[in-house]
């Protein structure tokens, strides 16, 4: 307990607050931005920490950090635009509750369940981080493997009924992961001598194009079809609605909010399974749920059309991964994800080094950051919802003409400086016309991107456990030496099966009523 005291007093220093707030700010204000990222939030955040004192700079990436994943909710509800790659799966549910007037309702579930899921895993980290760096460091490449193949089954699940357009989209997914330099031998695959594509087709282009730039041709479209019917284009979603929810429906999406910061908690403290794995578990899960308690009632949406779970799922999920995904890095030194990688930069300037020594060198600092995690959930909340009527009311009564450019204009921008390169601006920009074409075809956008995220760390995970283990495949399921591989795979195998089992069944079912 006085190690919690020294780093509760650091941090309740009022300056540190205060960056810690400012962080905070910066960081909802970045997110709900389209086309800029937690990533670029760091990137540009960083060089302003050289001159501050290691407390006031690690304040502010904390507040930083975790206020991201919130403002990226904000365009993904209001234009379908994803603020950052952890509301990719919001925008589907988010953006069909604003369009049918309840725009409020549904920045307000994304705002409390970022909010309940941040804190949950700041509580994690607080408790926690000891014992759950340990779990980490049983997953070598085979569980690491079976791991991916957990989260590439959790496809089955957001496929609906339009399984085979789910799985056109999954396979564009894993060939594009396929592009760059062979894992084994070194040789280049797909990358038609283009020498940018050495390292795979960059990732935050083409999800700025897939997402962004088909909402922007997807606005344009609008415009021009009521251009040539001779009416006023018809208005963005607005927030006239209640945001905060109500009790009634806080206490309906309790479990959601438990299954989900549980799946993100869990999926956090493994290095490198990534954000975007934990969203997509916790999308998948909750679904079920939903199609089983809620769906065909009255009064309630279909999935993916505005179900508040829909909502709920990912944003608990993705917030809950925010805080865990420091438990390997500050007990390690291991980053959990890509911002939690940028996170060390900002140990490093500072001139401190992740890992079992920060609690003994600098227990201060090491405890500050800690509990800031937990400080500054609890101040999300406040603050979101204090600052979205505002920050949506100025941006988005913007008329569509001025609005389609702008909004094209920091997609582009937000792709170009990912690695300050014109050939990112292409990506972005065929990406958005191929994610077009798919929107017209019923293609889901979904599938694609956890095929991307998944296909090169599956690749690589299995090539060096076939290495391993001199070429036996059995090696995955070998329940003595790889137990959580052997559950990985039984629960993947399950994630398959149970859909399948499911629809016979309600075939069988309709065929016995039929008769």
């Amino acid at each position: 307990m006085d190690v919690l005291a020294v780093g509760f007093s650091t941090l309740m220093d009022p300056w540190v607050l205060s960056f810690l707030f400012l962080g905070i700010l910066c960081g909802l204000i970045v997110g709900s931005i389209p086309g800029l990222n937690d990533n670029i939030a760091f990137a540009i955040f960083i060089p302003f920490s050289f001159s501050l004192s290691p407390t006031y700079a690690l304040a502010l990436m904390v507040g930083l950090y975790c206020a991201t994943a919130i403002g990226g909710a904000i365009p993904a509800v209001m234009v379908k635009v994803p603020g950052t790659a952890s509301a990719i799966i919001t925008a589907i549910d988010g953006n069909a509750m604003a369009r049918k007037g309840f725009a409020g309702r549904a920045v307000g579930i994304a705002i409390t369940s970022s909010v309940f899921g941040g804190i949950l895993s700041a509580f994690v980290l607080l408790f926690f981080a000891p014992p759950l760096a340990k779990f980490a460091l049983k997953f070598g490449y085979v569980e690491n493997f079976a791991l991916g193949v957990l989260g590439m089954a959790s496809v089955v699940g957001l496929l609906g009924g339009n399984v085979f357009k789910g799985l056109i989209s999954a396979v564009v997914g894993l060939l594009i992961a396929t592009v760059g330099l062979s894992l084994e031998t070194g040789f280049p695959r797909f990358t038609f001598g283009v020498g940018n594509l050495y390292e795979g087709v960059p990732f935050i282009p083409l999800l700025v194009g897939l997402f962004g730039i088909t909402a922007v041709l997807e606005l344009m479209e609008e415009l021009i079809r009521d251009r040539r019917r001779g009416v006023e284009s018809s208005a963005l979603p607005r927030i006239r609605d209640r945001i905060v929810p109500n009790l009634a429906l806080a206490k309906r999406l309790m479990p959601t909010w438990l299954r989900c910061a549980a799946i993100g908690n869990v999926i956090g403290v493994i290095p490198g399974a990534g954000m975007l794995m934990a969203i997509y578990l916790g999308y998948e899960r909750t679904s079920h749920v939903y199609k089983r308690k809620y769906e065909g009632r009255p009064g309630e949406a279909k999935w993916g059309e505005g179900a508040p779970e829909g909502i709920a799922a990912p944003e608990a999920a993705n917030n809950a991964v925010v805080a865990s995904s420091m438990v390997p890095l500050l007990s390690l030194g291991i980053p959990g994800n890509s911002v939690s990688a940028l996170f060390i930069a900002a140990l490093m300037i500072q001139g401190m080094m992740p890992g079992p020594l920060l609690f003994i060198e600098h227990p201060n600092i090491a405890w500050m950051i800690i509990i800031a995690f937990l400080v500054a959930n609890l101040a999300m909340g406040p603050i979101a919802f204090g600052l979205v009527r505002t920050l949506s009311g100025f941006v988005y009564r913007l008329p569509k003409e001025f609005l389609v450019p702008a909004i094209a204009l920091l997609c582009l921008s937000g792709a170009y400086s990912d690695e300050n390169s014109i050939f990112n601006i292409w990506v972005a920009l065929i990406s958005g016309v191929v994610g077009y074409v798919f929107r017209k075809l019923d293609i889901p956008h979904a599938p694609i991107i956890l095929a991307l995220v998944l296909g090169r760390k599956i690749e690589d995970n299995l090539a060096n456990s076939l290495s391993i283990s001199q070429g036996d495949w059995f090696v995955f399921v070998d329940v003595v030496n790889h137990p959580i591989s052997f559950g990985l795979i039984v629960a993947a195998a399950a994630f398959i099966l149970l859909p399948m089992v499911a629809r016979v069944r309600d075939g069988m079912r309709v065929t016995r009523e039929t008769a």
